[in-house]
This record gives C-alpha cells, structure tokens and sequence, in this order.
C-alpha cells in the first residue's frame, strides 16, 4: 500500500536493565498526536501491571495534568509537582501520591518547565537523574508524555528503556509515526543509545468501520509482530471511568475494557521474557 511506504519499520532496541534486572524497565507512552489514548494507556498498562504483582511507578509528564485528574486530583491545587523535580531538582519521591498505583503528579507550572530547562546544562537528562533514587523500588516506571515531540518528551525518551506508541487506527495518526522515529533516532545517537520503539498499541479500534480495519492491516504490514496484538476499542467506558477518578479496571473489573488492558499487560510482560532471553 501507498501508506505503508511512509511508515519505515523500526529499529528495534531490547529495554536495558540493571544486574538481574533489579531496576525497573521505564517504558514511555510516546505520540505526537493528542488524543489517541496515551493517558488512559498509561493508567490502565499501570493498574493491569499492578493487579500482575507488579511494582509500577506512572509519571505525569504532560501540563495538562489529564493522567493526575484520572487518579482524582486536581492539578491546579497541586503545590509539588514534576515541575519541580524537573526545574529545581526535588526528590520525586515528594511529589509521589499513592492511588490505584504510586503516581508522580502534574500541576500547571510543568507548561514553563521546557522554557525552564532551557538554558540548564544536562537538561535532557533531568528526568533520567531524577529517577536514579527510586529505580530499584519499582519493576515498572510508565511515562505520559505530552502530546509534542518538545523538551519534556526528549526527556521521557532519555529516560526510557523502550517506548510504546498508541496509535489510533485512522490515517493521519499513521503518518505521525514517521516523525516520531526520526526524533528517537537522534537520541539514540546523541543520547540514549539503547532506547526503541518496544510495541505499537492500535487504539480506538473500531471494527465496523472499514477505515479503522484498514488502519490497522497497515500497521501490522508496515511492522510485523511489532504491533500488540491487543486492539483497545472504541468504548465510553474508558471516558467515564476518570470522571469517577479510577482506572477502568477498578470502575468495571469485569468488562471488556478492563480485560484489553489486562490482555496488554501480559503482551508487555512477555515481550519483555523473550527479550531477556535473546
């Protein structure tokens, strides 16, 4: 297909890890495009992971605060936040509030923190120090990032043993995929060497439409077994469950949305055996 043609496959890293894989795998959720289930994938990625045994740490790393209002805080009256740990280097441990899993919050003040890091030395790599304290307390660190491919972002991806893309089946989200590549490829040369596209998770699926199966045989024909299996499909339950501050799982245990995310949760753990394996 014509389409398929804008989408290079990926270079593909194995997430790197401390002796024994004592420290935790920091995967973030990564796409320039707003509104294609980054939030709701970290969230729920994090609770299914969670209800595994595991140890996960979210971090909130996008102004708009969506993934803290998601747990039931409101940013706005959020005093210490990434912001901080970012700008003024504070502990992360004092910005950590422990919901559904441990939770690093945003506020409103993390809109300036790209024009705050600007003119530090090592700014890229605020994030990465900032989670040297803490890496051995959690098997999983989960990234939101912002919707842009700015400071904040490149810091996640500094950060990051892998990256997991949310990608909403329609084509224009397609497109953005090329982008994102190429931003990952100059950090893994300037950067973060080991850092790699680990999955990408076909979201908002909706298998009635033909637009949104078309959307997805391309993905899979472009990158393989690169692609999740699991499909998370269009359904209002993902968008009700915030407004009761809980993650899908905790809001519908038993339902379809809930089970998707159990299904990704595994998918990731395996993903991550085959590769300790290679």
């Amino acid at each position: 297909m014509a389409v398929a043609r804008l989408l290079p496959r990926p270079n593909i890293r194995p997430a790197r890890g401390g002796k024994g894989n004592a420290f935790a795998q920091v995967i973030a959720l990564a796409n320039q495009k707003g509104g294609v289930a980054k939030t709701t994938t970290t969230l729920n990625l994090g609770v299914a992971l969670a209800e595994m045994g595991k140890r996960v740490l979210a971090v909130d790393l996008d102004p708009q605060g969506n993934l803290t209002m998601s747990q039931g805080m409101n940013p706005d009256a959020i005093e210490k936040s990434m912001f901080d740990v970012l700008v003024s280097r504070m502990p992360i441990e004092e910005v950590i509030a422990h919901r559904e899993i441990d939770l690093a919050v945003a506020s409103i003040d993390l809109a300036g923190a790209e024009l705050a890091l600007s003119s530090q030395i090592g700014r890229e790599r605020a994030l990465e120090k900032a989670f040297q304290p803490i890496r051995e307390r959690y098997d999983y660190i989960l990234i939101d990032t912002p919707p842009s491919l700015g400071l904040l972002t490149i810091n996640a991806f500094v950060a990051a043993t892998g990256v997991i893309v949310p990608v909403q089946t329609e084509y224009l989200s397609l497109r953005g995929l090329a982008q994102l590549q190429n931003t990952l490829q100059i950090v893994r040369e300037n950067l973060n060497p080991h850092v790699g596209i680990i999955g990408i998770l076909p979201t908002m699926y909706d298998k009635r439409l033909t637009h949104s199966r078309e959307a997805d045989e391309i993905l899979r024909e472009s990158f393989g077994d690169v692609v999740f299996n699991t499909r998370i499909r269009k359904t209002v339950r993902y968008a009700e469950a915030p407004v009761k501050g809980a993650s899908v799982l905790a809001y519908e245990p038993d339902g379809e949305a809930a089970a998707l995310y159990r299904d990704l949760a595994k998918e990731v753990l395996s993903g991550e055996k085959s590769r300790q394996l290679a």
